[in-house]
């Protein structure tokens, strides 16, 4: 039976390259007819939680409301390393629980529904009229709750993706999202540059994180469209049984032990970002900063993006590769400069660095990504995820609490830590991870 082409698929087609929509690998087979409209609808996912990680960002957002409420500066430095390990630590004895719903787009749902709720809670905390030191504490308490939230939607998302988009088509999905989102917070960020001068920015700020919760929402609604076909439920019935049974991965799959070595070396150029905005808050002040770096991470993401998805699908170490030891250029870079006094303008380097470091990091967040959904099968899928997130979960708590002791007399020291990671990862990416599999 000949059936039209819908413009979904001819779409695809021309993102993908694919003269044949259903070039299919390792999905399901009856997941291969509904490729094309399901990878528009995680592209759409893809760009509204992206661009909501961009409005909200732990690495700028965040601390800046803390600080701007007086908060001490214990909680402003714990902002990344809290957002991060509240993502991660929790996903080992939930993945489990997950693996028992045949169809995991829900899980997804109910994690985007609470992200927003929390981002929304910070909007209202921000308008209403409490005490500096109250609103910083509920803050942090809505950071905390948006973090977990987000490892709810971490597990459950990787698993929908990787039972609905096919292999070497996932990259080039989450590069297109993430500059199309990129486009969009640079476009904000140009907007906020119109309001520098307002003195009392309590009202942006809430603006802000509106936007980003009502992003949250958008992306749960296209979430619960995915034509996800049910999947197997084996390994749910205790959750905390089956996440000891998934340690043992670390000792008995040695590339997946290899992977997650690599992924903790990775944690520098997350970490390392901060750092910069430290060094350039203490060099420029704070005055037009907000707008400033949001333009600059969201062309960093509109240039690298799809480039870099399109690398991912080619070879995901190759990237990961290139983007940390850039990163640890960037930073190198800058140390000596600001070591020797190089006649430069300040402006102008914490502009490209911030920069370079926010390509970068876009580079090694999708290269893990996808490196991670192709080294799984549908039944290690979710233990992958949950195993390698708990534990960098937990070593970038240790290692922020270490930058929040150190980084407010010895910032520049932390940077020389953290670029000597980053080469380091460049140094083992093609030596510890798999090659990319056809």
């Amino acid at each position: 039976m000949q059936d039209t082409k819908p413009a979904t698929t001819a779409l695809y087609d021309l993102i993908t390259g694919d003269e044949d929509a259903r070039v299919c690998k390792d999905i399901p087979d009856e997941s291969c007819k509904h490729q094309p409209v399901n990878f528009f609808l995680h592209l759409i996912s893809n760009f509204f939680t992206k661009l909501a990680d961009e409005i909200a960002s732990a690495r700028l957002i965040f601390p800046w409301v803390l600080g701007l409420l007086g908060a001490p500066l214990l909680l402003v430095s714990l902002a990344v390393p809290i957002r991060e390990s509240g993502v991660l630590l929790p996903q080992l004895f939930i993945a489990a629980r997950i693996r028992a719903k045949a169809l995991r787009k829900y899980v997804w749902m109910l994690g985007g529904v609470l992200s927003g709720v929390a981002l929304w809670a910070c909007a209202f905390v921000l308008l209403v009229d409490l005490s500096a030191k109250h609103a910083a504490w509920l803050v942090f308490a809505a950071l905390i709750l948006f973090s977990v939230a987000r490892g709810v939607c971490s597990v459950a998302a990787k698993d929908v993706l990787g039972k609905t988009v096919s292999k070497s088509r996932r990259g080039t999905l989450m590069g297109l999202a993430t500059s199309v989102s990129g486009i969009f917070t640079l476009l904000l960020g140009l907007n906020l540059g119109f309001y520098n001068q307002i003195k009392n920015n309590e009202g942006i700020l809430a603006s802000l994180f509106g936007i980003a919760g009502l992003c949250w929402i958008v992306a749960s609604v296209a979430i619960w469209a995915i034509r996800e076909e049910p999947g197997a439920t084996e390994g749910g019935a205790n959750a905390g049984i089956e996440a000891l049974k998934s340690l043992r991965l670390l000792k008995d799959d040695i590339p997946f032990r290899n992977f997650v070595i690599v992924r903790t070396l990775l944690l520098s150029v997350s970490l390392g970002a901060p750092m910069l905005i430290i060094l350039a808050q203490n060099s420029l002040g704070n005055a037009a900063l907000i707008g400033l770096f949001l333009i600059v991470s969201g062309l960093a993401n509109t240039v690298s993006g799809y480039v870099w998805g399109r690398l991912a699908d080619y070879s995901s170490r190759s990237l990961m590769a290139v983007a940390s030891g850039i990163n640890a250029m960037v930073s190198i870079a800058v140390l000596m400069i600001l070591q020797f006094e190089i006649e430069l303008s300040a402006l102008l380097l914490f502009v490209t660095a911030y920069f370079l470091t926010s390509v970068c990091l876009a580079g090694v967040r999708l290269g893990r990504k996808t490196l991670l959904v192709d080294m799984a099968t549908a039944e290690t899928r979710s233990a992958y995820v949950a195993v390698s997130n708990t534990v960098i979960g937990l070593l970038i708590l240790i290692m922020g609490v270490a930058v929040s002791l150190l980084a407010g007399q010895n910032t520049q020291v932390m940077l020389w830590i953290f670029s000597g990671f980053s080469a380091t990862a460049c140094a083992l990416c093609p030596l510890l991870l798999p090659a990319q599999r056809g």
